[in-house]
């Protein structure tokens, strides 16, 4: 079995390589089902040589039977078969016969969703001979999701900027799909400009949100120092509807990241560094620049207990005044 990066499978199809055998694990089903896209538009199977089915409802004898004869008219047959990680075990163990012989004039890509489960049983991983292909599709994090989502803009004849960028990741997450849909929003959006650059206040619009209700105005706040604007937004905030926890998490993400920089810039470590070893993104380097303004790390450590004990408070609803609690725990944060 080889194990190939998606770069490596990407210039193999390129190439006109096909195995007889891809096992694609990990949690991005979104890149999966990607790769099962470019392995169809290079494998080209007419509609009788190619079988798309779930485990949920395949008929494993029926699907291997097809797997172990020759395509009619056509030099392969595709079969795709996802969430192979639902399989009874019977099933899991013909499939895992079948992946220790393949047969050449068939194309059988796997699809196993289950990282979890993977560490414990890995059956059919275990059963692959040396022609056929294993990918692990991580999920995107940090550098690498952000390394996509400028990819896939470009793709669009578009370009983001930074701010934009971090927008983007911070409200849709790693989730590859929302991403895609959003970008796909941003490109119609953006079909009729002049400037072809998306920015903060596009990504707002295009998600639903106005100008005004700028989901990281607090955490920008926050982070820049700005007591009283940190103060005003706590009761704007709680006036239109927002929830105590999820203002609390915010604060909470903000006094985490500074007690990272914090720590590291205490060890002597270089800007680059601090980025690197904190999880921080390359355009997050102005908040490495203000550690010095910072606040200690014993006044860090105090504030997080704080917050546990405000999302105690929260969650049991014993919190009768959240804007005054809020409020206390950015006035600790913000007073050196």
């Amino acid at each position: 079995m080889a194990k190939l990066t998606t770069t490596q499978l990407t210039k193999e199809l390129r190439g006109g390589q096909v195995a007889p055998v891809y096992y694609f694990t990990g949690d991005d089903i979104y890149r999966k089902l990607e790769f099962v896209k470019k392995i169809k538009e290079t494998v080209k199977p007419d509609d009788f040589n190619f079988i798309r089915e779930d485990s949920s409802t395949a008929d494993m004898g029926e699907l291997l039977a097809l797997a172990n004869t020759a395509p009619v008219f056509s030099q392969r047959r595709l079969i795709t078969l996802n969430n192979a990680d639902k399989l009874k075990k019977p099933a899991t163990e013909a499939l895992s016969a079948y992946l220790s012989a393949p047969l050449d004039t068939t194309c059988f890509v796997i699809l196993h969703n289950d990282a979890k489960k993977l560490k414990k049983d890995n059956l059919l991983g275990d059963s692959l001979t040396d022609n056929s292909i294993s990918v692990d599709f991580k999920e995107l994090k940090d550098a690498q999701l952000s390394a996509w989502i400028e990819e896939k803009i470009k793709e669009k004849g578009l370009k983001i900027d930074a701010a934009a960028l971090i927008m983007l990741e911070e409200l849709i997450g790693g989730d590859l799909l929302a991403l895609n849909t959003e970008i796909e929003k941003l490109s119609i959006y953006l079909q009729e400009a002049d400037d072809k650059t998306i920015k903060s206040e596009d990504v707002l619009s295009s998600i639903g949100f106005s100008k005004e209700e700028n989901p990281f105005a607090l955490s920008n706040a926050i982070l820049g120092g700005d007591k009283a604007l940190s103060l005003k937004l706590v009761d704007t905030m709680l006036a239109a509807g927002e929830e105590p926890v999820a203002m609390l998490s915010k604060i909470s993400s903000c006094a985490v990241k500074m007690l990272r920089i914090k720590r590291l810039t205490s060890a002597g470590l270089s800007s680059q560094a601090v980025l690197s070893s904190g999880g921080l993104m390359p355009w997050e380097g102005r908040l490495v620049a203000r550690a010095a303004y910072m606040p200690p790390q014993k006044t860090l450590v105090k504030v997080l207990d704080k917050i546990i004990e405000a999302d105690m408070a929260f969650k049991t609803s014993s919190a009768t005044q959240p804007a005054i609690l809020l409020k206390g725990i950015i006035l600790t944060l913000l007073s050196k």
